[in-house]
């Protein structure tokens, strides 16, 4: 059996993965130039992480030279990568769970459940027809990309793969992620620009039947685009409704408990909240509690 650590590395000339274009970055300094490894996450390649990790081993090539750990480049030069590099990356999975409610998406807390805790054989979607078998080191350096509150179901990913949570939750991510939304109308509302005050404009008993018919049409459009949170003027968010009792919403930005806290501010109460869709991806028919492995051909 060969030792790959020992074995010479052949190099590629790496492209971006599609849809995502070699664009001249946005972080050079004054000189002009950046460091490799932010350069190869700004590309897709890796992340900044497993970038310093093949620059040490010397699976990376810039301009037809091995690479040096920390070294500056310009955003035009050639990157190669080394076939172990490319590799190593294939064996890293992303999974998809259907979170329950109860279970926290991170390090488990307050003696809550962490997600990670449910990527067990015996929870894997039987339906799942991707092409890989489960191992325990599958488990190793797998995060969760994002969160979704304690109280709240739906899908949640989890990876290995550093380029997949750059695209879902890096500083420069537009992911839209589409959440269900049930909801009731309690009539308190915050006035703008009064964030300490609260204006009853109905008789002050909750509705949680046809609130559609009730909840006033300049509510829905402080939703979509008007609200501030933590003192910063929210993106503009895709506001509709599902049925009588239940938003669809469509975010580009996660802030804390986002949805929750924008509903109070129009005089609404989350009494349920279920994540669907990530990007591209879909969470279907998985049932809560079970996962599935992010397919090849799906992307984000």
């Amino acid at each position: 059996m060969t030792d790959s650590s020992k074995t010479p590395p052949t190099f590629r000339r790496a492209t971006p993965p599609p849809g995502r274009a070699p664009a001249a970055s946005a972080g050079v300094n004054s000189s002009g130039t950046l460091r490799l490894n932010k350069r190869m996450a700004e590309l897709g390649l890796a992340s900044r992480r497993e970038a310093d990790d093949w620059i040490g081993r010397g699976w990376v090539k810039v301009n037809g030279e091995i690479a040096t750990m920390g070294m500056q480049v310009t955003p035009d030069v050639r990157i190669e990568i080394a076939k172990q590099a490319q590799g190593q990356q294939a064996n890293q999975v992303t999974i998809l769970l259907n979170k329950p409610m109860g279970i926290v998406s991170g390090q488990a807390e307050d003696g809550h459940q962490s997600a990670i805790t449910l990527i067990q054989p015996q929870n894997r979607w039987v339906e799942d027809n991707a092409r890989f078998f489960f191992h325990p080191k599958q488990l190793q350096s797998l995060v969760p990309a994002g969160r979704l509150d304690i109280d709240s179901i739906g899908l949640l990913v989890l990876t290995q793969d550093g380029r997949v949570a750059r695209q879902l939750i890096g500083e420069d991510s537009v992911m839209e992620k589409e959440y269900l939304v049930r909801v009731s109308y309690t009539g308190f509302i915050e006035p703008d620009g009064q964030p300490d005050r609260l204006l009853q404009i109905n008789d002050g008993d909750p509705v949680s039947t046809n609130v559609q018919a009730i909840f006033p049409a300049e509510g829905l459009a402080r939703l979509r685009h008007g609200l501030s949170l933590d003192g910063q003027t929210l993106k503009p968010a895709k506001v509709s409704w599902q049925n009588p009792e239940q938003l669809r919403v469509v975010l580009t930005e996660g802030k804390k408990r986002q949805i929750r806290r924008m509903c109070e501010l129009v005089g609404l109460k989350v009494v349920g909240l279920k994540r669907v869709r990530i990007g591209n991806v879909m969470l279907g028919n998985l049932p809560v509690g079970q996962w599935r492995y992010l397919a090849p051909h799906e992307h984000f």
